[in-house]
């Protein structure tokens, strides 16, 4: 049986970007994976003063609108390396909060699958047929953390 994630307050909610679990990454704290990643869209990128902004950002939410302004420039690379981006907060988030481990590896073998009505990438969209991306890290995530030896230098893939 798949197990479905969206809501921070639901179910597996801690498996949301948005689920209120600081990281430290790339040098630096941040609230909420989505804080670390939605600035990294902007590394390198004529908006690169954007990144303070959104790390300070007071909610995952702003720090989600602020990065999905569409008329700011991202970098170029963008698109190549979002699911490393990714992968990298979502690990490091894992690695930081052993309870949130231990809930990711307790769901076993289930397909994991973000619930996002509106999201065909990192979700599975309103009527199932998004790429469910998150859902794919997550798993992968879990994988590497039951399999073991993984540590903070695994966390440290580029960038």
């Amino acid at each position: 049986m798949a197990i479905l994630f969206y809501q921070v307050g639901a179910p597996y909610g801690c498996f949301s970007n948005f689920s209120p679990h600081a990281i430290h990454c790339a040098g630096l704290p941040w609230p909420t994976v989505e804080h670390y990643y939605q600035a990294h869209k902007f590394l390198g990128s004529p908006d690169a003063s954007l990144i303070g902004a959104i790390r300070l950002a007071p909610t995952p939410e702003i720090a989600a609108s602020l990065g999905r302004d569409r008329q700011r420039k991202l970098r170029l690379d963008w698109t190549e390396i979002k699911k490393q981006v990714m992968y990298r907060g979502v690990l490091t988030k894992f690695l930081t909060h052993p309870a949130l481990r231990q809930t990711l590896i307790q769901t076993g073998d289930e397909l994991l699958i973000e619930n996002s009505p509106r999201d065909y990438f990192w979700g599975c969209g309103q009527d199932g047929t998004g790429a469910n991306e998150l859902g794919k890290v997550l798993m992968t995530v879990r994988h590497q953390l039951r399999e073991g030896g993984l540590g903070w230098k695994d966390a440290n893939v580029a960038p």
